[in-house]
């Protein structure tokens, strides 16, 4: 267990340092890649556009990496318990909200790393790497209807992250409980 999580008699009460990092570097990267999915389509076509849907497949990229990196710190720092002052509903919520989130983490950028191998252009993660093909080559309709499922997966995953962000601002300004606290940098929250 990290020196960085807060203990008391009653077990962890805030997350491990690199549980929050991950947490907060991965908040922002999707919560820009959504709305920078959506204006994608809209631009038209040149260079300019091209660059922006390199920059969207690279950080798409980076996130199913730091996915990945997130489940192995999640293996290895203990997560807090559900706090006390949950209601029943609260909890299954909470619960539901998190595996939906960790599933679209991955699900999402690999919906797109298969669109794109269905469409069969190049891209390079950040100008470094061309990750391989993981799905067979389209005709146009099948393409289309791979990056649609991809911008559908991406829709649903912004309406989870504001189910979360809802139901951690209540609990930081309403509820007032220490919930939030425990992911907040320095916050230790309640037990």
């Amino acid at each position: 267990m990290s020196r960085a999580q807060g203990v008391t008699s009653q077990g962890v009460i805030s997350y491990a340092a690199p549980a929050k990092w991950l947490h907060w570097i991965m908040a922002v990267i999707i919560i820009g890649m959504i709305p920078a999915g959506i204006s994608l389509v809209n631009l038209p076509d040149g260079p300019t556009k091209n660059q922006m849907y390199d920059l969207h497949r690279s950080f798409g990229f980076l996130i199913l990496l730091l996915a990945i990196l997130r489940v192995i710190v999640k293996s290895r720092f203990l997560a807090p318990r559900p706090a006390a002052s949950l209601t029943s509903f609260e909890r299954i919520a909470s619960v539901s909200v998190h595996h939906l989130l960790y599933l679209m983490m991955f699900l999402v950028p690999i919906l797109g790393w298969a669109a794109m191998s269905a469409y069969g252009g190049d891209w390079k993660v950040f100008g470094l790497f061309q990750p391989p093909g993981i799905f067979p080559h389209l005709e146009e309709a099948g393409q289309k209807t791979m990056f649609n499922i991809h911008g559908l997966a991406g829709l649903i995953t912004g309406a989870i992250v504001l189910v979360h962000i809802a139901g951690g601002l209540m609990h930081g300004f309403i509820k007032r409980d220490g919930v939030l606290q425990r992911m907040l940098p320095g916050g230790k929250g309640a037990p």
